[in-house]
């Protein structure tokens, strides 16, 4: 997936382990995902969780796509941040599963971000 992800190759995101249910990435935060206060935009961290997510959720071998997504945030995202998104599989059945995606910054949680999947059909990886 990630070969043809042109907009996570863009972030700069690192994939550390995926296995079916759990990713793990991290990234690099950008002056330019940052607004005139050297904080990042909240769509960078959705973005970032987002595609852990994806990750994650398509590891099944079958196809997902996310039907709801929420994140909420806890501290500022800056410049230089060095940052890890951890996937949790909550649920998983034929045609939905529910992820929990922690964003961190060393051992801070920044942000946490809940998705829900519709599993569409099998496909080869």
């Amino acid at each position: 997936m990630y070969e043809h992800d042109s907009y996570s190759q863009w972030l700069g995101i690192k994939v550390l382990e995926i296995r079916p249910g759990f990713s793990r990435l991290s990234m690099l935060v950008r002056d330019d995902m940052c607004n005139g206060f050297g904080i990042a935009h909240g769509g960078i961290s959705f973005s970032f969780a987002d595609t852990a997510l994806a990750f994650a959720s398509n590891a099944h071998g079958i196809q997902a796509f996310s039907i709801e997504t929420s994140i909420q945030h806890y501290s500022a995202i800056k410049v230089g941040d060095e940052l890890e998104a951890i996937t949790t599989e909550r649920f998983l059945s034929e045609k939905s599963a529910v992820y929990e995606i922690k964003v961190m910054r060393a051992a801070e949680t920044v942000a946490k971000f809940d998705g829900t999947v519709f599993r569409a059909k099998a496909w080869e990886l």
